[in-house]
């Protein structure tokens, strides 16, 4: 006997960010056109590598512009969740390119570290304190938004590296102006690629982790099975399972077994209740569908049914 509850899963409860995405998208455009003239004016691998880092981002924001369109589409009797999953492969693909450009950048400044090529500081300056204001104009729109989901935190997690890359430009152009230090532009750009891989990789993990739904961080499902025992009737818990479908959309489900006096005396929609209701105010999972399965129905399940 299953039993579950049934939930619309349309885009009406969520936040609107496309037009936070639009704007940084612009703007992080023009500012790459900017970087772009700069670093061929001053040969300036530090600016070009944060151009690099710009384009990567203009592909990025693109992306998470896509998916935060497609995740407001409704769901259909074909894809039952609509499009929520189009945020974590949105991540999931400006993580992978944020990972090249870090390797590429890292590759080439230690090159330049042995072979230091003339560098012109003062036009690193102007276009590096260009890149730096695009920047924080960037993560002044995106701030309240960044913990929205994954895709509006890759959005804001490349902004903020880029605007790091500015930093470091700015230094490195310093650096060379008054010691003539030419290594200091490949110095900063080893820092911009530093920057840019740790966390790139994290924010692949956990994109990663969804795509394979991976248990959600912070649920213990012993403690949820163990949870679920405490209750009366129940005899024993099998097939747990929790996932993610997008962010802040937990699901979990179970397979309970009862006493057999409970499939004739009415008891399964009152435990029903109280069993969802337990998930959703212990373990912060809202959405749960259980199956409840007297002790004789164990002897036809599948042999992969755990």
């Amino acid at each position: 006997m299953s039993n579950g509850h049934v939930h619309g899963h349309d885009a009406a409860g969520l936040a609107d960010h496309r037009g936070r995405l639009a704007a940084v998208l612009g703007i992080t455009l023009t500012v790459l056109v900017v970087e772009v003239v700069g670093a061929f004016i001053s040969g300036s691998l530090a600016l070009l590598a944060d151009a690099g880092h710009m384009l990567t981002d203009v592909a990025g924001l693109t992306l998470g512009l896509v998916a935060a369109v497609l995740a407001r589409r409704p769901a259909t009797a074909a894809r039952t969740w609509g499009y929520r999953r189009a945020e974590v492969l949105g991540a999931a693909a400006q993580a992978g390119v944020l990972l090249a450009v870090g390797v590429f950048v890292l590759v080439e400044a230690v090159r330049r570290l042995f072979e230091p090529p003339e560098v012109t500081s003062g036009v690193m300056i102007v276009f590096g304190v260009v890149g730096l204001v695009g920047n924080l104009v960037g993560l002044a729109i995106l701030a309240r938004g960044r913990g929205a989901n994954l895709n509006m935190r890759a959005a804001f997690l490349e902004v903020v590296n880029d605007a790091l890359g500015s930093v470091a430009v700015l230094v490195a152009a310093l650096v060379i102006a008054t010691t003539g230090w030419l290594r200091a532009d490949a110095v900063a750009s080893l820092v911009i690629g530093v920057l840019i891989i740790p966390r790139t990789l994290r924010l692949l993990r956990e994109a990663v982790d969804v795509l394979l739904e991976s248990t959600p961080k912070g649920l213990d499902l012993e403690r949820v099975r163990s949870r679920i025992l405490r209750l009366g009737h129940v005899r024993d818990v099998h097939d747990l399972h929790a996932s993610l479908v997008a962010t802040g959309l937990p699901v979990l489900t179970a397979h309970v077994i009862v006493d057999e006096s409970c499939f004739h005396d009415g008891h399964l929609g009152p435990m029903l209740d109280e069993l969802q209701a337990c998930i959703a105010s212990d373990f912060d999972v809202t959405h749960s569908t259980i199956q409840f399965e007297s002790a004789a129905h164990a002897d036809h399940e599948h042999q992969t049914h755990a």
